[in-house]
């Protein structure tokens, strides 16, 4: 059911309880494709398998933008939530002081791809000339739909540093964080991104690489679209094994893989490791047009150097035979500075309605902006790169279209 959320100028706002109400023709369009985490399979997968939904508060509230004549021109996957989990971008602080003071917190509004911190686009418009004007249209809908609601605020996660400052112009507040991703330079292979490295650093990655061969462990790269429904079964007991592991909450369901697998095989990429003819290890990666995401891990029993090899040394692989620009492989880890990758910005914006709450909120972002920006020039002072990375002497931001 559309629900109208104002008329921003020239546009009408409709939210959606379900991404199947908008056609996957329609939203891909805006989505582009260098983007799998907010694809409409990807989206529909996890409404369809039980991923989002009550019982883990992620209820979706889609947003599209549509012109007089009711063609959707821009949109962003927004969601009503009833907790922080899966986030990535930490705001139990704030909760615990609401709570304190006797305020609700939950439920906000969020926008972001669930369980994926990975930075990109969230208004999708295109390749739309008038892009900013989209833009300023959506955002103008989305904080009138909060108002509506009587969130306590909106939160759009992820962002590409354009649409950060789109959000600031229009009140939002800017938040810094720091990811670790790698930019392809045009390497030719893997031991021409690893000339660039200092000797030390070289030969302590070779020598990882080594322990897994010397271990008799063998790593295939399966396309999703190739992926057996028992390698399928066997990858998702990984997953759910290292979310118990680590007192996690293992949201993805066998289905939901299996469906991405078949619906947008050509954007999933599994890398198995396999011992003995027997399956050990698995990861799952994202590919997009342009980037590859690495998401999950697992392994039955440890292996030395398995999970860099798996998760860092394949994915770098894939990208440089692939001609991929650039590789995220998931949130935080200082250990991936040594594997080369590099000190990254990424940005999230803040809506919040209660001015009590809006202020001392406004402070703590601008004292963790020059914190973070610090601790990005401190984690430089790593690299293994025998010359400074002109993509991220100073923290690089992710490419972002205008």
């Amino acid at each position: 059911m559309h629900q109208p959320a104002g008329q921003p100028g020239m546009y009408r706002l409709t939210t959606h309880p379900s991404i199947d109400e908008i056609p996957a023709a329609d939203w891909n369009a805006l989505a582009g494709d260098d983007l799998p985490h907010l694809r409409h399979e990807f989206l529909a997968a996890m409404e369809h398998h039980g991923s989002v939904g009550e019982r883990f508060g992620w209820l979706p509230r889609h947003l599209v933008l549509r012109d007089e004549q009711d063609h959707p021109v821009a949109a962003a996957p927004c969601w009503l939530k009833y907790n922080s989990y899966g986030e990535f971008v930490f705001d139990w602080a704030w909760a615990d002081a609401y709570q304190r003071a006797g305020q609700r917190y939950y439920p906000k509004l969020v926008v972001a791809s669930p369980y994926t911190p990975a930075t990109g686009l969230r208004i999708l418009t295109g390749e739309a000339a008038d892009r900013p004007a989209r833009a300023a249209a959506l955002i103008q809908g989305s904080l009138q739909l909060a108002e509506r609601l009587g969130v306590s605020g909106l939160h759009w996660l992820f962002t590409s540093e354009t649409e950060t400052g789109w959000l600031k112009a229009q009140g939002l507040m800017p938040r810094l964080g720091c990811q670790f991703h790698w930019q392809n330079r045009g390497y030719g292979s893997f031991d021409d991104f690893l000339g660039e490295f200092s000797a030390e650093k070289r030969k302590k990655v070779k020598r990882e690489r080594r322990r897994v061969t010397d271990a008799g462990i063998r790593l295939r790269r399966v396309p999703g679209h190739n992926v057996t429904e028992a390698e399928w079964r066997i990858f998702h007991r990984l997953y759910e094994d290292t979310f118990d592991k680590r007192g996690g909450l293992p949201t993805l369901s066998l289905g939901f893989f299996q469906e991405i697998g078949r619906t947008m095989g050509e954007q999933v990429l599994l890398v198995l490791g396999e011992h003995a003819g027997r399956i050990v290890a698995a990861a799952f990666c994202l590919v997009g047009a342009d980037s590859l995401y690495g998401r999950h891990w697992g392994c039955f029993q440890d292996y030395h150097s398995l999970h860099f090899e798996a998760c860092y040394y394949q994915g770098l692989e894939h990208c440089i035979e692939q001609g991929l620009a650039r590789f995220e492989p998931g949130a935080q880890g200082e250990h991936k500075v040594a594997r080369g990758f590099l000190p990254t910005r990424t940005w999230s914006a803040h809506w919040i309605a209660d001015e009590r709450f809006r202020q001392p909120i406004g402070a703590f972002l601008s004292h963790e902006i020059d914190a973070v920006e610090d601790y990005i020039t401190e984690m430089m002072t790593h690299s293994p790169y025998r010359a400074a990375d002109p993509n991220a002497a100073a923290g690089a931001t992710a490419p972002t279209r205008a």
